[in-house]
């Protein structure tokens, strides 16, 4: 390939890559939209365990794609569905035979039409000798990508429970599914039936027993004010009558207890049991954290009776049931599904349960025995209102009821046993992500009929009715052993034999099977990335660093940790203390005093780390969430600061048309960088003029070819812009001063977001820009703008009475328009461009100019104007006219 990128002196010329040139956001946005809402169809490899702000994989298979191939005599294309059939010979025949040619896919990628490359997309691609680094590695995305590539894949975390799950996401690949159902058959005759004996119910149709799929506790509290005990609720809802009439709703009669189908739940109701009427939607839990005595009517904060009282008491009040019997008799729907009032016999198997739990010392080594560490989340901070420590918790055990521990310490007792390590790891790997949905803080949703999970905001919020789940599962239901063990082995099974989606006309297209699996050459590590201690040695680095306000990924990790650690801390390093590593994390984090000047050096500290572990000719691809000018202005300033280069943005999924309005707006999106030798010196002035161009010649391109949202086209066009800065970071002088690439944002974002205000001067400069100039250019150049055709041809800018013509200082017409206004008005009316042509004019014809620049107070816009003049024309006349002062300075 021949285009070579950058022009800083001593920089050694390398090969710019496709992402650099152009990427295929509308096709990458299509599939996100849909994978987003269904990674388990696309992509079920990522959802065998939870990991908090995970990117989709189609970005990441993206960005591969367009980062990782370079030189066509090391990439191999296979067909999926074609065994062997490599891209030099698949096609349409019976044979596969095809004439395509890589290097053209390679080189015809740009930003106007980057989409020749995406025919590889949905193809079993492989690449040789490249070596990919992520030191962020989270959830796995990035090597788990890049490895279907055939790349080698070196990732690190400082988290265990991320460098767990990306390990055996990369195993999966390498895993036999067989060997996992072995395993998985040998826990299941060990425990199944002695954990769900207890999640049974009497059936309400017969005398057998139904399976429980939930069961539904409220906390309670008793008034200090007349010692009545107060049931939690916010609203009596139960469920939505989904199993007789999806229009009615299942409420709990606060009379006796009963739940009963009523019209609507916000209205006044009659219980069918007992005649009781109320209005479902009035619970005893208002606003503000408080609960409503129905007895006395007292009215009191929640915590400040926790404190006063202790932890709330729990109450069994309801079931969802299943009932197979019912359903092999054939009976309705309702009969076999169902909710129902929890009887004597719910609760006493309840207390079997305890029983059983206090009584088997055993197994209590099979539950975390940690405290939970006090932090931004787990205590009160301004990242999170929930305090668990107000709440009565102290303990990660209190997470669970007694029935709940003992499940899930049988599981562990159970998986212990087993002998093969991997297949241990993948049935640890269910239980834990099973712990979501198993908790005392998850909650059912009664308006979709389903079980929550206890990370619905990324922190803790108990929950004043939790819903207790089947933990070992049944035939229907989501979140149990069961469903999380189906998820893991979907994973392993796509992981073995790995398709890809595409949308074509709207329609999802599945590829066959590739021939290829991921993970044969990878190798993880667990700590501080700043210690990583590599040179000159990855090709790229693609990755999803941490954003300074996200989640508190240590203290949210730590639910998982304390499990995983049971069987894990023999075994791996890291898993050995109470708590995940929390002050290395860069990150923000109150509770540790770390603040936003601390994430931006440690940042830069990490900017460090990847550019010498990086070839010199290596690249940085990454996506980072962006909300506003002033992370912009830290991302870049930590990049450049190491000695990076940007050399492209670009938007995901941001439809965003605030971009321009100067509102906060948050976007994903992909910055690609290069290590940069040397920085070269500039004016603000002339920088800006450069970005101007930038900024206008990249909006008209991708406006002329590409149908983008201007949120999408403000990205790229700022990705164009710090391209420009990043040649000369440190070295940009305004008024003698050096400008901060903070500094240098603010202008750049404020030239992207006053493309509107562009102008008959902007227009008429890029006239003077563009070869063998016509109307069409003009018709062209105004739309968009606050020009119009008309106004220019009014102030004879332009003229066809000859043939087309531009108003130039030393065309007649235009100066007779000028010379008029000059006459007429005394130079009040003069545009800025009137009175830079007018001084041109009169300096050509040996005519004084200095009384003019004196009587029209030369200012800052007036010399930017004659600067970007002389710069487009390669006429310095236009600044020696104001005199001899240096228009760079300025």
């Amino acid at each position: 390939m021949s285009e070579q990128s950058g022009s800083s002196q001593g920089r050694q010329e390398r090969t710019e890559l496709p992402i650099e040139r152009g990427f295929p956001i509308e096709r990458i946005n299509e599939i996100a939209e849909k994978e987003g809402r269904a990674k388990m169809y696309y992509r079920p490899v990522y959802t065998m365990h939870k990991w908090w702000a995970r990117r989709l994989g189609c970005v990441f298979r993206a960005i591969s794609l367009y980062t990782l191939l370079d030189d066509p005599e090391k990439i191999s294309v296979f067909e999926p569905g074609h065994e062997g059939s490599t891209l030099a010979s698949y096609g349409d025949d019976a044979n596969g035979e095809s004439d395509l040619d890589i290097a053209s896919l390679l080189e015809r990628v740009d930003m106007t039409d980057p989409e020749s490359l995406w025919e590889l997309y949905p193809k079993d691609v492989r690449v040789e000798d490249k070596k990919i680094l992520d030191p962020f590695m989270g959830g796995g995305t990035s090597l788990v990508e890049a490895s279907r590539f055939g790349a080698e894949v070196v990732g690190n975390d400082l988290n265990p429970v991320a460098w767990f799950v990306t390990k055996k996401e990369l195993e999966a690949g390498q895993t036999d599914v067989e060997e996992l159902e072995e395993a998985f058959e040998q826990v299941k005759e060990d425990v199944a039936d002695e954990i769900t004996q207890y999640y049974k119910t009497p059936c309400p149709n017969g005398d057998h027993e139904a399976d429980v799929m939930y069961n539904f506790w409220v906390k309670e509290l008793d008034c200090v004010s007349c010692g009545h005990t107060v049931p939690l609720f916010k609203d009596y809802r139960v469920a939505k009558g989904r199993y007789e009439n999806d229009d009615k709703y299942n409420v709990l009669c606060p009379d006796c207890g009963a739940v009963t189908l009523v019209d609507d739940w916000q209205s006044e109701s009659v219980c069918n049991d007992c005649g009781h009427g109320f209005v479902p939607k009035e619970g005893n839990v208002s606003r503000g954290g408080k609960y409503n005595c129905p007895d006395c009517g007292q009215k009191y904060g929640i915590v400040d009776a926790i404190e006063e009282q202790g932890k709330p008491d729990l109450r069994l009040y309801a079931v969802e049931y299943y009932c197979g019997h019912c359903d092999d008799a054939g009976e309705k729907k309702s009969a076999y599904k169902g909710y129902k009032q929890a009887e004597i016999a719910d609760q006493e198997l309840f207390e079997e349960a305890k029983e059983e739990w206090k009584d088997n010392e055993h197994l209590h080594d099979y539950v975390p025995n940690e405290d939970i560490p006090e932090g931004a989340i787990t205590a009160a901070s301004s990242v999170s209102g929930n305090d668990l420590f107000q709440h009565g918790y102290t303990k990660w055990t209190e997470f669970q009821n007694d029935r709940q521990l003992l499940s899930l310490a049988k599981l562990l007792s159970a998986i212990d046993d087993i002998d093969n390590d991997n297949a241990s790891e993948f049935l640890l790997t269910a239980v834990t992500d099973a712990l979501r949905t198993n908790s005392t803080f998850c909650s059912y949703d009664a308006g979709r009929n389903g079980m929550d999970h206890i990370f619905r905001n990324n922190s803790f919020a108990p929950a004043m009715y939790p819903a207790e789940n089947n933990v070992w599962g049944t035939k229907f239901g989501r979140g149990s052993f069961l469903s999380s063990w189906d998820m893991v082995l979907k994973g392993v099974e796509y992981a073995n034999n790995p398709t890809e989606r595409t949308i074509q006309d709207g329609e999802t297209t599945e590829s066959e099977p590739f021939a290829h699996t991921f993970g044969d050459d990878f190798r993880l590590h667990r700590g501080d990335m700043r210690n990583l201690d590599y040179e000159n040695e990855f090709d790229a680095v693609i990755t999803d660093p941490p954003y300074y306000d996200n989640i508190i990924y240590s203290e949210v990790a730590d639910y998982f940790y304390v499990w995983q650690k049971i069987l894990l801390e023999d075994k791996y390093p890291g898993f050995d203390q109470n708590k995940t590593p929390r002050a290395e994390s860069i990150v923000t984090n109150p509770y540790l005093n770390k603040t936003a000047e601390d994430f931006e050096s440690e940042l830069g500290q990490a900017f460090s780390v990847i550019k010498r572990a990086l070839k010199e000719d290596g690249t940085l691809a990454f996506t980072y969430h962006h909300s506003d000018s002033e992370s912009w202005g830290e991302l870049l300033e930590s990049l450049c600061n190491v000695g990076f280069e940007v050399t492209a943005t670009y938007p995901i999924s941001a439809d965003i048309n605030k971009f321009i309005s100067g509102e906060a707006v948050s976007f994903d999106i992909v910055v690609v960088a290069r290590p940069l030798d040397d920085t070269e010196p500039a004016s603000w002035n002339s920088l800006r003029r450069d970005i101007y161009r930038t900024a206008r010649r990249t909006r008209q391109q991708l406006e002329e070819n590409r149908e983008l949202s201007r949120g999408d086209i403000g990205v790229m066009e700022m990705g164009a812009c710090f391209r420009e800065y990043s040649k000369h970071h440190g070295k940009v002088q305004r008024d003698g001063e050096i400008m901060s690439a903070k500094e240098v944002v603010q202008k750049i974002y404020g030239i992207i977001q006053e493309a509107s205000d562009i102008g008959v001067e902007d227009v008429f400069i890029d006239l003077l820009d563009t070869s063998n100039v016509s109307y069409d250019d003009v018709n062209k150049l105004c739309r968009g703008t606050n020009a119009t055709p008309e106004e220019l041809k009014e102030m004879r800018l332009y003229n066809q009475d000859d043939g087309f013509e531009l108003g130039t200082w030393d065309n007649e017409k235009r100066q007779a328009y000028i010379q008029e206004r000059v006459n007429g008005d005394g130079g009040d009316h003069l545009s800025n461009l009137d009175k830079l042509q007018f001084l041109r004019y009169r300096y050509e014809k040996g005519q004084a100019v200095q009384n003019y620049v004196e009587k029209w107070d030369v200012d800052d816009d007036l010399r930017e104007l004659a600067g970007r003049l002389a710069d487009v024309t390669g006429d310095d006349t236009y600044t020696r006219v104001l005199g001899d002062r240096d228009i760079t300075s300025y």
